[in-house]
């Protein structure tokens, strides 16, 4: 008993000690190295297989070209939240108690864990539905509910004890996709021209526009962005951060989706139909390769989304308080768990507008907040447990939460409810931006002048520690 509980405790403080703890990283690498994580962070099975959501409810040359609109947009926001990471050193949910306040930010963060599991449960989904498509294929055998359990199985493993590596041969991983897309490019494009894919006729029953495509692909972009900030908190510089992260999620995204729309495309040129979010169906027509792609970017990236929801709880006081081990085994029992639900696969286009409802009010807010209203500066009391310019009242934003809510709600109606010529996701952006803006000016809360903007592991000119500021504020 003594020896078990020995290796619990050395285990859970090393695993404290590699999950960074709370407050702020000071990052080391360079433009080509955070472009490779979100090269590899983002070639991954969901993005692919939501390009096949697309052909033939538009046109194939539609599809793409607002495949790269939406990215670009997207990308914008993703690269904006980064960049605080990157000035900060801070992740994506401790930056939402800068506007949010410190208590504000676990409504964030609780919307932020469920939206995590939601893309875990999605990823295993798909990583099992592909391995049992292999098996039946060869054995007969067949049972997508048990691969998916196994598969996350071994995510939760990956995340707890083997992060670090997944994170540093990731990026080898996204170059072995990349040749493979490649080779399915090149069968795709020599097997019928590029004249056939833009002559695939329209689907009017698919119920798709380009509008509903872009806001589909925006969606995904804001998806990503709850982990903007810590990918790019590892940078060294703003510009290393900024290029590298717009280069890789570009690069990565436009490849991805251009990738399911182009092999979808096939699969209806070849005679087949056209059944969008099936990863057995383009898995039999391109074979064991892509059950490869599949297999080895879900692995690898659904071991950074599980780590990443850890980090996102442990992250939210603080304190040591929240331990990393416990943490891990409880959101991962909940993420097995859910890789049972297959049904949620026939819900992925619902489960991307609910993102877009909850996280691009969140967003606008966050970019307003620190660009506009404090001038690209937080300070360091943004690491106190309570009291400071971050506590509110009690702790709380309110015109940061009420701008959130109104976005939340404009952005559901006007997906369900009053369907917007310009969809539903830039319209909520800047509703909410302009909102949270107008209050804090006519509320006298913007900062005046230029204020000095540092690193927040750097120390404060009174010379206070960030720990001391972390003891003090509680």
């Amino acid at each position: 008993m003594t020896s078990t509980s020995s290796a619990w405790s050395r285990l859970s403080r090393r695993l404290d000690e590699e999950s960074e703890g709370y407050g702020p990283l000071r990052g080391t690498l360079g433009t080509g190295r955070i472009g490779m994580i979100w090269l590899a962070a983002n070639l991954v099975v969901t993005t692919l297989l939501t390009g096949t959501l697309f052909v033939p409810g538009v046109s194939w040359p539609l599809a793409l070209g607002m495949i790269v609109l939406g990215t670009v947009i997207g990308g914008a926001v993703l690269v904006l939240v980064g960049n605080m990471g990157t000035r900060t050193g801070l992740p994506t949910m401790s930056l939402t108690k800068g506007a949010f306040g410190l208590r504000g930010s676990f409504l964030p963060v609780a919307a932020n864990v469920v939206i995590l599991m939601g893309w875990s449960w999605v990823q295993a989904m798909l990583a099992g539905v592909t391995v049992n498509f292999l098996v039946e294929r060869a054995t007969g055998f067949s049972s997508p509910v048990l691969f998916s359990v196994l598969c996350q199985l071994l995510v939760v493993a990956l995340a707890i004890f083997g992060h670090k590596g997944i994170a540093r041969v990731e990026p080898w991983l996204a170059l072995v996709i990349l040749a493979i897309m490649g080779w399915i490019f090149t069968v795709a494009f020599t097997t019928f021209p590029v004249a056939d894919f833009a002559a695939i006729p329209v689907d009017p029953d698919a119920g798709l526009s380009g509008i509903i495509v872009l806001d589909i692909v925006i969606s995904t972009a804001i998806s990503w962005t709850v982990l903007s900030a810590e990918f790019n908190r590892l940078a060294r510089s703003q510009a290393s951060g900024t290029v590298g992260s717009a280069v890789g999620y570009t690069l990565s995204t436009v490849l991805a989706m251009a990738l399911g729309a182009t092999a979808i495309g096939y699969v209806v040129l070849d005679g087949g139909e056209a059944v969008g979010f099936d990863p057995g169906l383009i898995v039999g027509v391109f074979g064991a390769p892509l059950a490869v792609v599949i297999f080895l970017s879900v692995m690898a990236t659904n071991t950074m989304v599980v780590y990443g929801m850890v980090s996102s709880v442990v992250n939210m006081v603080p304190s040591r308080r929240i331990r990393f081990l416990p943490t891990a085994l409880v959101l991962g029992a909940v993420s097995i768990l859910g890789s049972t639900w297959l049904g949620l696969l026939d819900s992925f286009t619902s489960f991307l507008t609910v993102i877009g409802a909850l996280f691009i009010p969140v967003f606008a807010v966050m970019i307003a907040d620190y660009y506009l209203v404090n001038k690209a500066s937080y300070t360091r009391e943004i690491l106190l447990g309570s009291g400071g310019r971050y506590w509110y009242r009690s702790g709380v934003n309110p015109a940061a939460l009420l701008a959130w809510l109104v976005g939340a709600a404009a952005s559901l109606l006007l997906t369900y409810v009053l369907p917007s010529p310009v969809g539903a996701t830039i319209p909520t952006f800047v509703l909410t931006f302009a909102l949270y803006l107008v209050w804090c000016a006519a509320a006298g809360k913007v900062v005046r002048g230029r204020p000095a903007s540092r690193h927040l592991s750097d120390a404060d000119p009174a010379g206070e520690e960030p720990e001391t500021a972390t003891h003090a504020g509680r």
